[in-house]
């Protein structure tokens, strides 16, 4: 277990190395890690959006909200909209970036580099309860894709829940259908295709992007710009921009 543990911290080590020599924003677009000054928050000045499968993408406070960021790289082909394939497949990069070994399962060790150290941030407290909901997360009250279940009233933001689309705080265990503490590839797929259908509301196969709803982190920076103040969150919908 030691060699191994040496071995996946040598792995991340280089994972990270190459993201720190990158331009700003990582290799076309994509973010790399955080810096090793700890978890960065919209309190600190930075924005963050963390994607369905979990990737989290950072901008500067003045700029676009970065959904952006992620929409646009997941858009493989740039038509200004994501398939349900165009989801998958990016779902299935970031999985790629996770598994550090290539045995194709995301297991312990590598599920505790993604919470430290690519996205601190979900080991945060819960969000503010005033702040609202986001769509339920995957299915995991006896199996299948149904949305979880969540107790009405219970403050459910908590961790990614807070800089996603997807009321889910730890995106990438969320996918671990079998409760085996590990994620296969097949398991990744699976919980993209439900996060997909959870997202395209209106079923007509396809997101884009000023359909998709606002992050209770995005909402609450608007407000703020705008002088409002925390206020009640509404509806999706609305435009990308923060």
């Amino acid at each position: 277990m030691t060699l191994r543990l040496l071995g996946l911290t040598a792995a991340l080590a280089t994972v990270l190395a190459a993201c720190a020599s990158a331009p700003p924003g990582g290799p076309g677009g994509r973010p790399g890690p955080p810096d090793d000054d700890g978890p960065r928050r919209e309190a600190g000045g930075q924005q963050l959006f963390i994607s369905p499968a979990g990737e989290p993408f950072r901008a500067p406070p003045n700029a676009p909200y970065p959904v952006e960021i992620w929409f646009g790289g997941a858009d493989a082909n740039h038509d200004g909209a994501l398939t349900r394939d165009e989801f998958v497949a990016d779902a299935l990069r970031f999985f790629a970036t996770l598994d550090t070994d290539r045995s194709g399962v995301i297991d312990a060790f590598e599920v505790s580099a993604y919470e430290n150290r690519v996205a601190p941030e979900i080991l945060g407290g819960p969000a503010p309860s005033s702040l609202r909901r986001g769509p339920m997360g995957l299915g995991q009250d006896g199996g299948g894709e149904a949305p979880r279940r969540r107790p009405q009233g219970a403050n459910v933001l908590q961790g990614a829940a807070f800089y996603g689309l997807i009321a889910e705080p730890q995106p990438v265990m969320a996918s671990d259908g079998d409760f085996d503490r590990r994620i296969t590839r097949d398991e990744a797929t699976k919980a993209a295709k439900t996060r997909f259908a959870l997202l395209d509301t209106d079923k007509d196969g396809q997101l884009r992007l000023a359909e998709l709803p606002r992050t209770p982190a995005q909402r609450g920076l608007r407000q703020s710009r705008d002088g409002k103040g925390p206020g009640r969150m509404g509806g999706p919908g609305g435009g990308p921009r923060g």
